[in-house]
């Protein structure tokens, strides 16, 4: 960049030829003045005088100056630079180098692609197949008798394995049975717990699978609540055999008394936990870990359940629509490619299930873990909300089944995982059980309303664990994130469409 001094210099130098020397003056130079050399040093020479006005060739240099050098801001000078530069060092916004991270715009674009793309797939399947949605065949999926009602009945019932395990807890605190007897009986109580309904839905006629699936639902909640139940019962007798500090917490099942609009909850200790309000409050709390208090909310915020109550009724009718319109014609046009074997066929259709399959599980989880549990939550004034992690973030596989059903990761983490590593089992055997416990579950809830056993259920929960090794240990970050993704959004529909297939297979393939 060229300085303007210089350029100025340049011009209000008059040149001069002395010998081999060039030099430029600035006026006169008498005898005693003083001359400006070309490289810009000065010097008097003793035999010249010095003008008898100096002071005015002075201010006429310094006007000059003045007039062809302006003094610059330095937002001018900014200004100046920019004009002549434009690059700098810098990588693009892509490049992992760049450090770039806001792609706010990039995931608004995937949200209307994604709502672009699955509104024309479902005006094609209006187009393909009309309205398919019936609200009176829902309540047929429920009842095949309007006279009988199996599963509801079959939940009543379940106060009988209540009342034992309440009765149980009474005479252990009083010391009239032992702590042998009572872990007998409540083997006795637990194991009748998952084999009566399951022995009730294989054999009634009149149940239907949804009915079933229903009814062991809800026992084979209570079969963990009631575990639970029985574990912090023991514990807090150990507590007051060692004459220890006695376990207080806020109470779970308080007699409520007003103060200034907000309800004021007493604390309790074992064993005055042991009453029928008390183990009721549990059975209905959103959550499967017993505790003699529970944190709970000052008072019920309407507006809040509200909001709740509208986003059950509204979701509830959305996965029904979607079910019936999508989920039925797409399951039953795969029938035939499942018969043929055609593989080629059978992807496709599996691929074709895999969208609507995934967002009715999406829907179906805000639902549940959001919009259900917070409402009941609210309506009793549970305090601990967190029902639910930030799943969807997921690196690892075992860090999903860690966050995305908190009140199960609780209870296994709290009254199986840790009590069998505490007897120094490895934690890899210990991972290992939990799975295997999750997986029995999951076929159970299956195959049993189904009333045959394929055990795809089992083995897809068992293939979690291979799963989760290969991406802990080789893929990280958005990576490993991919995947997670990728094996819910295909793997619930093979499994889906393997039990679909059998059970077509059976019940009308058979027939036919």
């Amino acid at each position: 960049m060229y300085q303007i001094s210089e350029v100025v210099d340049s011009n209000d130098r008059v040149p001069m030829m002395t010998g081999r020397t060039r030099r430029s003056t600035i006026g006169p130079t008498p005898a005693g003045g003083i001359s400006k050399q070309a490289n810009g040093s000065k010097q008097s020479s003793a035999g010249e005088k010095t003008p008898s006005h100096p002071s005015h060739s002075n201010g006429k240099v310094k006007k000059e100056k003045q007039v062809h050098e302006p003094v610059r801001t330095p937002q001018e000078r900014s200004t100046i630079c920019e004009r002549l530069s434009c690059h700098v060092l810098q990588e693009s916004l892509l490049s992992s180098a760049s450090g770039y991270s806001n792609y706010r715009g990039i995931l608004n674009w995937c949200v209307v692609m994604l709502v672009l793309s699955n509104a024309r797939l479902f005006l094609e399947n209006l187009l393909k197949y009309g309205i398919l949605v019936d609200p009176i065949q829902v309540v047929s999926l429920f009842l095949k008798d309007p006279y009988s009602w199996p599963a509801p009945c079959l939940v009543i019932v379940s106060n009988v394995f209540i009342m034992a395990a309440l009765y149980t807890e009474r005479r252990l605190s009083v010391g009239t049975i032992s702590e042998t007897t009572g872990t007998f009986l409540y083997l006795v109580n637990l194991t009748t717990l998952l084999c009566f309904p399951s022995a009730t839905v294989l054999t009634l006629t009149s149940m239907t699978p949804a009915g079933g699936v229903f009814a062991l639902g809800v026992y084979t909640i209570l079969f963990m609540k009631l575990y639970s139940y029985k574990d912090v019962n023991m514990w807090c007798r150990e507590i007051r055999h060692t004459k220890a500090r006695t376990l207080t917490r806020s109470h779970s099942c308080p007699s409520v008394a007003q103060s200034n609009g907000s309800a004021v909850h007493s604390h309790v200790s074992y064993p005055g936990n042991l009453t029928h309000r008390d183990i009721y409050y549990f059975v209905f709390a959103p959550t499967l870990c017993y505790e003699l208090n529970f944190p709970r909310s000052p008072r019920i915020r309407k507006s809040f359940l509200l909001r709740r109550l509208f986003e059950m009724l509204f979701f509830i009718q959305l996965l029904i629509g979607l079910v019936q319109q999508w989920i039925v014609p797409t399951i039953q046009n795969s029938m035939k490619p499942f018969q043929d074997m055609d593989f080629s066929r059978m992807m496709e259709r599996m691929l074709k299930l895999a969208v609507p399959n995934h967002l009715i599980w999406l829907i179906f989880f805000y639902w549940f873990f959001h919009s259900s549990m917070n409402f009941v939550a609210e309506l009793m004034q549970f305090g601990d909300r967190e029902f639910y992690r930030d799943w969807w973030n997921s690196e690892t596989v075992t860090y999903f089944w860690s966050n995305w059903n908190i009140p199960v990761h609780k209870w296994c983490l709290r009254h199986f995982y840790k009590p069998i590593m505490r007897r120094g089992v490895n934690k890899w055997v210990a991972q290992t059980a939990v799975f295997l416990v999750s997986a029995f579950f999951h076929e159970y809830l299956v195959s049993v309303p189904l009333k045959m056993f394929r055990l795809w259920a089992f083995m897809g929960m068992m293939s979690q664990i291979p799963l989760a090794w290969f991406v802990g240990r080789f893929l990280r970050g958005n990576h490993g994130n991919a995947a997670v993704w990728i094996s819910l959004i295909i793997g619930q529909p093979v499994a889906v469409l393997m039990y679909v297939h059998d059970y077509y297979v059976i019940h009308y393939m058979s027939q036919s």
